[in-house]
């Protein structure tokens, strides 16, 4: 079977810099797995390798899409299985890189077959919602599938929405269906898979919190400034709502100050990277490193060896 390796890990752990420096030692092209690297535009606050670090390492999937469009996971696993396609007829190696972990469940585990949409039981959300608030729907959400409330954000309107849709419409939790999906992905292909996770919680908080005022610093205001002026962009759209460009988006529309903007994105990415973490601790065959522990990349490379042996 056919190669290919994942490098997965939460927010600011350090994945680019570790898949960079791995490409200098085994033949990789990297696939990014990341659900706001696809859209153009949205540089600074996704933390989007510069110019030179793509000229040098290219990343697949990233700028593929315009800020405006959609992008799902089945588009993912559609859009990868072509690159690694490619990858694999050019005799190199797949690297898939990222912290989207719906897109590696998809591609690893397939995507389920859920019921069809149905517009009167939406509605009806709806209404709940505009009276009691999105976070209160997450709490009903969490009394009827706890393992999906577990993985969304309690202002994820879009995701709380289709969860409580699809629980009463099929009497079942979305997190059930999800467990029977069908085996989806590339065929005839072995994965290793690898994660970086910093040894406390703590050393996490504290390099999410300089990197986001780093992007302060480096004019993330003015990159969301610009996004509000395209025509057609709205803070409802999916690459409006990714960390840091949500709450950024509420300052300019004077909901809140900049200082409690820049609090609100600290805690929805710290938000962000425990349930990245809750979800690498649920996968299995997973080979987990400190991206801060001396000879790192070392040791990274004894495993990439042992797996390429076998």
């Amino acid at each position: 079977m056919r190669p290919a390796v994942c490098l997965m890990g939460p927010t600011a752990s350090g994945k680019t810099e570790v898949a960079v420096s791995l490409c200098k030692r085994f033949p990789f092209d990297i696939i990014s797995v990341d659900s706001a690297l696809v859209y153009r535009g949205m540089d600074i606050g996704t933390a989007k390798p510069d110019a030179e670090t793509l000229a040098r390492t290219p990343h697949r999937l990233i700028d593929i899409r315009e800020p405006e469009d959609s992008y799902s996971a089945g588009d993912f696993v559609r859009d990868a299985g072509g690159e690694m396609e490619s990858i694999f007829a050019a005799g190199r190696v797949p690297l898939l890189v990222g912290g989207t972990m719906m897109y590696f469940r998809a591609l690893l585990h397939g995507i389920a077959e859920l019921p069809s949409a149905e517009p009167e039981i939406r509605a009806a959300i709806d209404a709940e919602a505009e009276k009691m608030g999105w976070p209160a729907m997450h709490g009903q959400l969490r009394k009827v599938d706890p393992e999906a409330a577990a993985r969304i954000e309690p202002n994820d309107r879009q995701r709380i929405q289709r969860a409580l849709e699809v629980h009463r419409t099929s009497g079942r939790p979305l997190s059930e269906w999800q467990d029977e999906a069908d085996q989806g992905g590339v065929p005839d292909v072995r994965y290793l898979k690898l994660a970086l996770q910093p040894a406390t919680r703590e050393i996490l908080h504290a390099r999410i919190e300089d990197r986001l005022n780093l992007m302060l610093n480096n004019e993330f205001l003015e990159e969301v400034k610009k996004l509000r002026e395209r025509q057609g962009l709205t803070a409802d759209h999916p690459s409006m709502r990714s960390v840091g460009y949500r709450q950024l988006w509420e300052h300019l529309d004077g909901q809140t100050s900049l200082e409690r903007a820049r609090d609100k994105a600290l805690y929805a990415t710290r938000q962000l990277a425990k349930r990245q973490i809750t979800w690498l601790r649920s996968e299995r065959g997973l080979k987990s490193f400190d991206p801060l522990e001396p000879g790192v990349i070392d040791a990274i490379s004894r495993c990439l060896v042992k797996f390429f042996d076998a």
